[in-house]
C-alpha cells in the first residue's frame, strides 16, 4: 500500500530549514564572535551581518507564504478527489455498457439471422398453403361429398378423403405457424428496439455526466496548476536567497578565518588570500552538502524467486505508450526519487494486469489519484496510478493481460499516462528488467 507522504514532506522539509537555519545562526555567531577581535574587519561584517538578517526576513516570508499555498492546493486536491473518483465510476459504467452493448449487437445479429431463416421457411410454407388453397378452390367445399357419390371403387374414395383430410389439417398447421412466426417476429423486434434504445439513452446520459465531471475537473486543475505555478515560483525564489545567502555566509566565513589568521600571524598565510576560498572551502564540498536532498534510493530488486519471480524479464507492459520516467529519477522537488516508472499514453488507453492476481486496493490516493493495486502472491505487488477509470474492483481475481483501468492523468499529474510500480515485500524495485513484451 502507497502512503500519502506529501504532508510528511513538507513538515520534512519545515523542520529540516528551521535546523539549517538554527545551525546557520549558531555558526555565524562563532564566527562573528573570532572576527570582532580584528577592528579593520568589524564593520565590514557587521554590514554583511545586516545584509544577511534582512534575506533571513524575506526566506521566513516566503516560508510563510509558501505553507499557505501548499495548504491550499491540499484543499484542491481533496476536490479533485471527488471529481475524479466520480469520474472513474462513470467510466467504468460506460465501460460496462460497452461490454453489454456487445452482447445486445450479437444477439440482434442472430435474431437477424433467425429472422431470414424464418422468413425464408414463411416464404416456403406461404407457397404450400397457395397450392392447398388453388386445389381445394378448384375442387370446390363439395369435393368430398362428390367423392362419395361418384360410384367410384369405395377403396380409392376412402383415400382421396383420407388425403384431402389431410390436406385441410396441414392447411390449418400451415396457417398456425404462420400466425405464430410472425407474432414472434414482432415481439423479438420490438423487445430489441427497447433493448436499443434504452442502451442509446444510457449512453447519452452517462456521456453527458461524464462531459460534466470533465469541465469541473478542468476547472480543479487550473486553480491546482495556478496554485501548483505559485509554489513553484516561490521555491524557485527560496533557492535563489538560499544561494545568495550561502554565498554571503561563505564570505563572511573567509573573513572571520582571515581576521583570525591576522591575529595569530601578522602575515597572511601564503597562498590564502582573504576573500578567497580557503583549504576547508572547496566549492565542490560546500556545494555537495548544501545540494544533499537525502540518501539515494535502493532498488530492493528480490532477484528471480517463486512463482512471479519466474517472470523477470517476461512481464508485458501494463499499457501502451512512452517511457518518460524510469526508477530513481528525480522526482517533484526536494530530490525525492521515482519509486516506479511512468508510461506517457492516450487518456483513456487500455491499462492492463501484468500478470495473474487479486485487486487489493481501487480507490483515488492522493498524489496518485485514482490508484488500483494488485497482489500477486509471495509478497509481490503490481501498482498503478493516475488512472482515468478503474475498472477492476477490490477482491476480483484478474488474469494477465485484462484490462483493469484506462491510463488518464487523474491525481493533478499535468500529463496523461499511467504511474508503475513493483514491490516485493512493500519495498520498491525497478521495472525495467522485469518487463519483457509490449
Amino acid at each position: 500500500m502507497i502512503a500519502d507522504g506529501r504532508d510528511a514532506r513538507r513538515q520534512g522539509k519545515a523542520r529540516a530549514f528551521s535546523a539549517w537555519h538554527s545551525g546557520l545562526k549558531l555558526g555565524l555567531g562563532l564566527g562573528l564572535a573570532m572576527a570582532l577581535a580584528s577592528p579593520a574587519n568589524a564593520a565590514r561584517i557587521e554590514a554583511k551581518k545586516g545584509e544577511l538578517n534582512r534575506l533571513h526576513g524575506r526566506i521566513e516570508i516566503l516560508q510563510r507564504d509558501l505553507g499557505k499555498s501548499e495548504a491550499a492546493q491540499a484543499a484542491v486536491a481533496d476536490q479533485l478527489r471527488t471529481v475524479e473518483s466520480a469520474i472513474s465510476d462513470v467510466g467504468r459504467t460506460l465501460h460496462q455498457l460497452a461490454v453489454e452493448r456487445g452482447t445486445v449487437a450479437a444477439q440482434l445479429a442472430e435474431l437477424e439471422q433467425q429472422s431470414q431463416h424464418l422468413a425464408q421457411q414463411t416464404e416456403a410454407q406461404q407457397r404450400q398453403l397457395a397450392q392447398l388453397l388453388g386445389r381445394q378452390f378448384a375442387g370446390g367445399e363439395s369435393e368430398a361429398l362428390s367423392l362419395l357419390l361418384s360410384g367410384r371403387d369405395p377403396n380409392q374414395a376412402a383415400r382421396d378423403r383420407y388425403f384431402l383430410t389431410q390436406l385441410g389439417r396441414a392447411k390449418a398447421r400451415l396457417i398456425e405457424q404462420l400466425q405464430t412466426a410472425a407474432a414472434e417476429k414482432r415481439r423479438l423486434a420490438e423487445a430489441a428496439r427497447e433493448r436499443r434504445e434504452q442502451l442509446s439513452i444510457i449512453e447519452r446520459r452517462q456521456q453527458d455526466s461524464q462531459a460534466q465531471l470533465q469541465k469541473r475537473k478542468a476547472q480543479r486543475a487550473a486553480i491546482l496548476a495556478e496554485l501548483s505555478g505559485r509554489i513553484r515560483a516561490q521555491r524557485q525564489k527560496i533557492g535563489s536567497l538560499r544561494r545568495d545567502e550561502r554565498r554571503l555566509t561563505q564570505l563572511i566565513d573567509r573573513l572571520a578565518r582571515a581576521a583570525h589568521r591576522t591575529r595569530r600571524s601578522p602575515t597572511s598565510a601564503p597562498g590564502v588570500p582573504a576573500g578567497k576560498p580557503g583549504a576547508g572551502d572547496d566549492p565542490k564540498v560546500v556545494q555537495s552538502k548544501a545540494g544533499r536532498g537525502g540518501s539515494p534510493l535502493r532498488n530492493a530488486d528480490p532477484g528471480a524467486i517463486g512463482i512471479f519471480g519466474a517472470l523477470r524479464g517476461k512481464l508485458r507492459y501494463p499499457v501502451a505508450g512512452t517511457l518518460a520516467s524510469r526508477f530513481g529519477s528525480p522526482h517533484g522537488e526536494g530530490g525525492v526519487s521515482a519509486r516506479g516508472v511512468f508510461i506517457r499514453a492516450g487518456e483513456g488507453a487500455e491499462v492492463h494486469a501484468v500478470a495473474a492476481g487479486t485487486v487489493v486496493f481501487a480507490d483515488w490516493l492522493r498524489g496518485f489519484g485514482n490508484l488500483l493495486i494488485i497482489d500477486h502472491g509471495e509478497d509481490f505487488l503490481s501498482i498503478y496510478g493516475n488512472n482515468e477509470s478503474l475498472l477492476a474492483s477490490v477482491g476480483s481475481r484478474v488474469k494477465s493481460g485484462e484490462t483493469i483501468a484506462t491510463a488518464g492523468n487523474s491525481g493533478g499529474n499535468a500529463k496523461s499516462g499511467l504511474y508503475f510500480e513493483l514491490r516485493h515485500r512493500g519495498q520498491p524495485f525497478d521495472p525495467a528488467p522485469w518487463l519483457g513484451g509490449r
